[in-house]
């Protein structure tokens, strides 16, 4: 097959590159950034430079594809003027028109848990108008709209707090249900549904590992040496004061505490736990290794 996987080399987009190849697919990879073409044709796939917000571009990348790997590239949450509905409508619009000019028929989409909701969930509020707009493509267009946990990796996040504090504290936490996901789990379910079969709209959930915030702390703290590691649940108010001082910007620090009210709430998982999927290979106990190589590499 021909596909064309966007997300550069990121932490899903590597693994799914390297697994497709792997499998004997053609595989052409987007990135904004000309210092990965090398490193793209490295693994051995072709590199095309370019903005998944350029429709033009996307469509003569996408010539001649039989499947495609859709994703919107991480917020910067620094920015004050943030705006996740706008960022992901955007870049949702151009995929939408390439998809449309080019004739594709088969679309694997990034998505998120929560996107069965358009409020309440923070961030990633924009994955819900994502999905809209891919879901507004022709029927004969077979799209299945990935929807991953909590991404481990985020877990890095806390890592300047627990060192100044000695502890995790958000407006999620102690007994809250949390699930989380490894990108190489993702990877494979992305790569499965691009060589799959399928027709119509598909949803499909991607989780690791299912645990309460205290199960997280107390794996996170063991493997770093602070085996008394709590999670504590503190209001939202205290949570925005906390992110400000942190240095995000007031409305990205807003989005976040949304994100972990919708936690915290059962507002993100709510559709999770109605079609909960076969779980990944990556448990909390195997990311916990790279959380603790990564926290005493972390200077004050």
């Amino acid at each position: 097959m021909n596909i064309v996987v966007t997300g550069s080399i990121g932490n899903i987009s590597k693994p799914l590159t390297k697994d497709l190849l792997q499998k004997g697919h053609n595989v052409i990879v987007i990135s904004r950034d000309p210092d990965k073409q090398g490193v793209i044709e490295e693994i051995g796939a072709v590199a095309a430079i370019g903005s998944v917000n350029d429709a033009q571009f996307l469509a003569k990348v996408f010539s001649g594809a039989d499947a495609i790997y859709t994703m919107v590239p991480p917020a910067n949450y620094m920015d004050p003027d943030l705006d996740p509905i706008a960022r992901f409508s955007s870049i949702g619009s151009s995929y939408a028109a390439a998809v449309r000019e080019v004739g594709i028929r088969k679309v694997v989409n990034l998505s998120s848990w929560g996107a069965h909701r358009d409020n309440g969930t923070g961030g990633i509020v924009g994955a819900y108008y994502l999905e809209q707009i891919m879901n507004g493509l022709p029927d004969d267009v077979a799209i299945t709209h990935i929807r991953p946990t909590s991404f481990y990796y985020n877990l890095f996040n806390l890592i300047p707090a627990i060192k100044y504090t000695g502890k995790i504290a958000a407006n999620y936490g102690g007994e809250d249900r949390t699930v989380l996901v490894a990108p190489e789990d993702i990877a494979a379910v992305v790569a499965e549904e691009l060589e799959s079969i399928t027709t119509g709209r598909k949803i499909r959930y991607v989780a690791s590992d299912e645990l309460t915030c205290n199960e997280v702390a107390r794996i996170l703290g063991e493997a770093i040496g602070h085996p008394n590691l709590q999670w504590d649940l503190i209001s939202e108010e205290l949570a925005q004061q906390n992110l400000e001082k942190a240095g995000l910007p007031s409305r990205s620090a807003a989005l976040m505490v949304e994100l972990q009210a919708g936690h915290h709430k059962g507002l993100i998982g709510e559709d999770y736990y109605k079609h909960r999927p076969v779980l990944g290979k990556v448990k909390m106990t195997d990311f916990a290794k790279d959380f603790a190589l990564a926290f005493q590499k972390q200077v004050h």
